[in-house]
């Protein structure tokens, strides 16, 4: 009788370590999607960058420095590995974006053209995607990491591996689309 209920308590011990293990798995992965999330739409802002610059290009040809700065900030921007170096790279692009569009302020018939206007509006759309992927993101982070440090799924989580993930944070200005309307 009494090895009948060492065997029931020790199934029900490994049934609740399996169920955490697996709820941290499920989490883990979720967190993964999510910054998969993310970088699709900064893929899709670095996308848009290089036609934005050429549009410019036609019209303020002498205002080279300003198109280098924008070209580096969106090439560390696609090296950028993980939620910090992510941020840093943001940073640059935002600075190099808004000297860009205030260089376009200085040409009226850029403001006018149709290609510059849709670029603005796909670019605006793209920001504000980012911004909502980023928050769904750091939404699933705090999940997981509540999850990792929370007993008694931190005991499973600390024998097998499983650390708390950085958030993604985003200064104050990256939270704001770039000014692109005129």
């Amino acid at each position: 009788m009494v090895w009948i209920i060492v065997l029931v308590v020790v199934l029900i011990i490994g049934f609740l370590i399996a169920r955490s293990y697996n709820s941290l798995v499920a989490k883990r992965n979720r967190v993964d999607t999510s910054w998969s999330h993310v970088e699709v739409q900064l893929q899709r802002r670095y996308d848009l960058i290089p036609n934005l610059v050429e549009t410019v290009k036609g019209y303020a040809t002498h205002e080279s420095g300003t198109f280098e700065r924008v070209v580096t900030a969106r090439a560390a921007g696609q090296s950028a590995s993980g939620p910090a170096e992510q941020t840093q790279a943001d940073n640059l692009l935002t600075g190099a974006l808004r000297q860009l569009f205030a260089v376009a302020e200085d040409y009226p018939e850029l403001r006018a053209s149709e290609n510059f206007a849709s670029l603005q509006r796909d670019l605006s759309d793209t920001e504000n995607k980012v911004a909502v992927s980023r928050q769904i993101y750091n939404d699933t982070v705090l999940t997981y990491n509540n999850a990792v440090q929370q007993l008694p799924s931190n005991i499973v989580a600390s024998v097998t591996g499983f650390t708390t993930r950085e958030f993604y944070d985003a200064p104050e200005a990256a939270d704001t689309a770039p000014e692109v309307s005129f």
